[in-house]
């Protein structure tokens, strides 16, 4: 059974950083795209930054140049560093690990909240 467990959110001042951790157990395949995820209510959940097994990263325009993903392998371990956060960034975070070659999978953590505000 896969899970995977996010820490990491809570409150923070504009200006200031905050970093995800999510921990993946149970899975079995490698060659996957790990990746978090935000939402605020009311609006779709939206990408914030992926990163591929070996080492691809890709950004929403919004968190370029202020937000780093990592990924290691080895412990299935997701990292997101966020500096220069902004009341925009408030919203909940998600994990996402999804696989599309055979066997395919795609799993979600339960979310930590980021909030901004002074």
């Amino acid at each position: 059974q896969v899970q995977l467990v996010e820490s990491g959110g809570g409150l923070v001042q504009p200006g200031g950083s905050l970093r995800l951790s999510c921990t993946a157990s149970g899975l079995t395949w490698g060659g996957n795209v790990m990746g978090w995820y935000r939402q605020d209510p009311g609006k779709q959940r939206e990408m914030v930054a992926t990163v591929t097994s070996g080492g691809t990263v890709d950004y929403a325009d919004s968190v370029e140049g202020r937000f780093t993903v990592s990924r290691d392998n080895a412990k299935n371990t997701l990292i997101l560093q966020m500096d220069s956060l902004t009341p925009e960034d408030t919203a909940v975070y998600y994990c996402n690990v999804r696989r599309k070659m055979t066997p395919t999978y795609n799993f979600w953590g339960q979310g930590t909240q980021v909030t901004v505000s002074s």
